[in-house]
């Protein structure tokens, strides 16, 4: 081979060297250093049962250590602590009467439109307006299915057309759907008659899908040059608490159930007698506290561990420190306290929520504060966080709080909207307030009849004492704050209650 030839081909080789580069697409440098998103809110998982808070004896190893590497903001508030709800303010940034999500999803709810609105913003349109590759796994639970003609059944699970998927491009995902250890889901493109199952506990398949889109390894779960945003919903610890693999119930198995159940006001022989009123009370059913507190505990042991291993697949391709990672839950668990189970009530057991949000590029680890946040203030906090602002909604009902998590700089909110609302009655249910010390709330039941309660939670850790009519002027500035917020909100429930107590005086603006 000659000189002359050498020279020449190493030109060539240079000029299509060049070429190449040159057709690769260029980033905006921000874009390059933009921090990941992984949003992790398991189901009916109450704040306390996190291992590091010393309430529950549960096992929650890996989630303990991201509080310990994070921040942990003890006060986060379910606002409606039911799942439709919380997961339409989650996405919208807005209340249930401004975003149709007045319950939970279902055929029932069909007439009413009760469903992720496609004309929304919400976070995910943001995100990607932004340059995210936005993925979900897990539980959507947002979409009221058409009911099935001359039958009777509810109809739960849903079908959601890519259309009304707000900009997810990754989706691994179904409506509601409780067979834990035999779950399915629409996967991508799929057709609503094409539904993939899987013969496997589904926090664990999840895990695995997720830890599949982390890698990426054959770059087709997401765009390699993309920062992404990933929301999972794994369905557990809902019930049905039977589904758990027999491994996680292990740690419990030798545990009496005074140890289990160890909460100050737990009650499982009463009948709730004083919320009969109350249609979103689940009462009369403490006998599941007994019979599955092994189970939830176990699934909560569970999903931390599936928690674990996503976590340490981020770790693995470098992208730990400039991921946000948050986990909270959509509500928590009454699990007999005040002798009632589920959720959908203003007792700390289902609205007080956990929130770990670790981000070791800008949060210190180890910090713990008591910052009032609902669901409508998770995304404009988040997109602001990320500088993902570009098209955020001017109508959002909820504040951004991101100065204070990154800065301890800002307005602290002095409290945290409650809602309770039914099914096509926007002014229906009751309202209340949760502030550091106290919850405050006036219910209206179909006949008109108010009823307060008011707990000083403090001093009465358990709210095992309703001080309503003790502390008459305690009540009286709780309840001229909670009017005029109400007020300023434009909640079509404090029309109907100003019409029924014209003599009450709502403090101007």
């Amino acid at each position: 081979m000659n000189m002359h030839f050498v020279i020449r081909y190493l030109l060539l080789f240079s000029w299509v060297f060049a070429t190449m580069v040159s057709c690769k697409p260029t980033l905006k440098p921000s874009q390059k250093e933009a921090a990941n998103l992984l949003f992790i809110f398991p189901d009916q998982l109450r704040n306390s049962a996190i291992g590091i808070n010393g309430q529950d004896p549960v096992v929650t190893p890996n989630m303990d250590q991201l509080a310990k590497e994070g921040m942990v903001i003890t006060d986060a508030i379910s606002n409606f602590p039911l799942c439709s709800p919380y997961r339409a303010m989650l996405m919208t940034g807005k209340l249930p009467y401004n975003n149709s999500v007045l319950t939970n999803s279902n055929s029932n709810r069909y007439k009413y439109n009760n469903s992720w609105q496609k004309d929304d913003i919400s976070f995910s349109d943001v995100l990607v307006k932004n340059g995210y590759d936005a993925g979900y796994v897990g539980k959507l639970h947002l979409t009221s299915p058409p009911p099935v003609a001359d039958k009777d059944t509810v109809l739960w699970d849903a079908y959601t057309p890519k259309e009304f998927r707000h900009g997810f491009n990754f989706w691994y995902a179904y409506g509601t759907f409780d067979e834990h250890n035999t779950p399915h889901y629409w996967i991508n493109d799929a057709a609503e008659d094409e539904l993939t199952y899987i013969n496997e506990w589904s926090a664990k398949h999840e895990a695995d899908v997720i830890i599949d889109y982390i890698k990426n390894p054959s770059e087709k779960t997401r765009t390699k040059d993309k920062p992404f945003a990933l929301f999972w919903s794994v369905n557990p610890p809902h019930p049905p608490y039977q589904y758990v693999p027999e491994k996680y119930i292990a740690p419990y198995k030798d545990k009496s159930l005074e140890e289990l159940l160890n909460r100050g006001n737990l009650d499982l022989d009463s009948e709730a007698q004083e919320l009969a009123f109350h249609k979103g009370a689940t009462r009369k059913r403490t006998e599941l506290a007994k019979e599955h507190i092994r189970n939830y505990y176990a699934m909560v042991t569970g999903v931390d561990d599936q928690i674990g291993r996503v976590l340490k697949a981020l770790e693995e391709e470098g992208l730990e420190d400039n991921t946000i990672v948050v986990i909270t839950s959509d509500h928590g668990e009454m699990m007999g306290s005040h002798a009632l189970m589920s959720k959908n009530v203003w007792y700390e057991e289902a609205i007080n929520v956990p929130f770990i949000i670790r981000w070791p590029a800008k949060i210190k680890g180890g910090q713990k504060d008591d910052l009032l946040i609902g669901a409508t203030d998770i995304m404009p906090t988040i997109l602001n966080m990320l500088g993902t602002t570009d098209g955020i909604p001017s109508n959002v009902d909820g504040q951004d709080l991101s100065s204070i998590i990154l800065k301890n700089e800002g307005k602290r909110p002095s409290s945290v909207l409650y809602y309770y609302i039914e099914e096509g009655q926007p002014a229906s249910g009751h309202r209340g307030i949760r502030t550091h010390t106290h919850t405050y709330v006036i219910t209206l039941d179909d006949q008109n009849q108010a009823r307060e309660f008011l707990y000083d939670n403090k001093n009465d850790p358990f709210q095992k004492h309703n001080i309503a009519e003790k502390d008459t002027e305690l009540k009286s500035g709780l309840k001229k704050k909670l009017l005029k917020q109400l007020k300023d909100k434009k909640d079509p429930w404090f029309k109907r209650f100003q019409k029924l107590n014209d003599s009450e005086t709502v403090p101007a603006k």
